[in-house]
């Protein structure tokens, strides 16, 4: 018997041991998971502060607008009797561009190689920036004209490009892009919504016209834009430092408030315990004060009536003798309670 309740001991060890291991494993777990939710909301939240932050700081690189250019028909020669022109809505909202921004303006040309735009030479190509209410905020005019080619690089090019010419993959004609705005930003109070493009000439001869507006970024949008994972990783990990200094920081705000709440709490209670025994020692001084009171006083009456009865009267006498007596002790000693 003696041996199995040694292997029974043995066995109880072992089965509390193993209870005892898995209870620590399973708070590693949990307190582990809870770990792990928590790293990950807060890198989370750091994505998400960077990708807002990024929409609202960073503009639109690019916005492309169709120039759709209007003349005047010339009503006895042939071709145009006014300068092609176009008005160019940018939105319908209250602004396009971001305030703050320098913006780069092009328009582009898309021209034949005719012999008319040949003999074209220079032309003008003026942009007026307008609000909402027509007012005029800005313009700008700009020369442009074809690039010249020799007759010799015009065969080659054409000997060469040929079959594609033949196929229409490829067509004689040439883009050029007519920089207008170099160096423009929007004025908060007066935001711009359209634009009014005019071609100074009634010769030009033309396929289609873009107006495109680029964003010149400089200082921090132009690292954000031209390096944009080292700026993520950056961005991230700074909000990641911030994020967690201020849950650390509210962490030991809110851990002090419960200590000090903790120990004034525990005070408190410690002085009603050292008051409590005043209380009681002193009521319990009071009970012992009117007990010895009372046991004076049954004595002394019990003194007078042994005096009363060892006197040799009639019994009406003796026993009016008694009240007597009793009614003036209990008297005197009303009189001492009230002082």
């Amino acid at each position: 018997m003696a041996r199995f309740r040694f292997l029974d001991r043995i066995l109880e060890s072992y089965r509390l041991k193993t209870v005892e291991r898995i209870h620590t494993v399973k708070d590693v777990i949990f307190k582990g998971g809870i770990l792990a939710f928590v790293a990950a909301v807060i890198i989370w939240i750091a994505i998400f502060l960077y990708i807002a932050f990024y929409n609202t700081y960073m503009p639109s690189i690019f916005h492309s607008r169709p120039v759709h250019l209007q003349f005047k028909s010339c009503d006895e020669e042939k071709g145009i009797c006014s300068f092609p022109a176009a008005h160019v809505r940018l939105t319908r909202k209250q602004q396009l561009l971001m305030v703050g921004q320098s913006y780069k303006i092009h328009v582009n040309l898309e021209m034949p190689e005719s012999p008319a735009n040949k003999e074209l030479g220079m032309f003008m190509t003026c942009a007026e920036m307008r609000g909402k209410n027509g007012m005029l905020i800005d313009s700008s005019c700009r020369s442009a004209m074809l690039h010249y080619r020799s007759g010799l690089l015009h065969l080659i090019k054409t000997l060469v490009m040929s079959p594609m010419l033949i196929y229409g993959t490829s067509e004689e004609k040439q883009t050029v892009t007519i920089e207008l705005f170099s160096d423009f930003e929007e004025d908060q109070n007066h935001p711009v919504t359209n634009i009014y493009v005019e071609i100074q000439s009634r010769y030009i001869e033309l396929y289609s016209a873009t107006l495109e507006i680029y964003a010149h970024f400089t200082g921090l949008r132009y690292l954000m834009f031209h390096w944009p994972v080292l700026s993520a990783a950056v961005g991230i990990c700074s909000n990641l430092f911030f994020i967690v200094l201020i849950c650390t920081l509210s962490w030991w705000h809110l851990s002090q408030i419960d200590q000090e709440e903790y120990s004034s709490s525990k005070h408190g209670k410690k002085k009603e315990k050292d008051e409590r025994p005043k209380y009681f020692f002193a009521f319990k001084g009071e009970t012992d004060e009117s007990s010895f009171e009372e046991a004076s006083f049954m004595e002394d009456t019990s003194k007078d009536e042994e005096e009363i009865s060892s006197l040799d009267l009639p019994k009406g006498s003796r026993e009016y003798i008694t009240e007597l007596t009793r009614s003036e002790s209990f008297q005197n000693m009303e009189e001492q309670s009230e002082c």
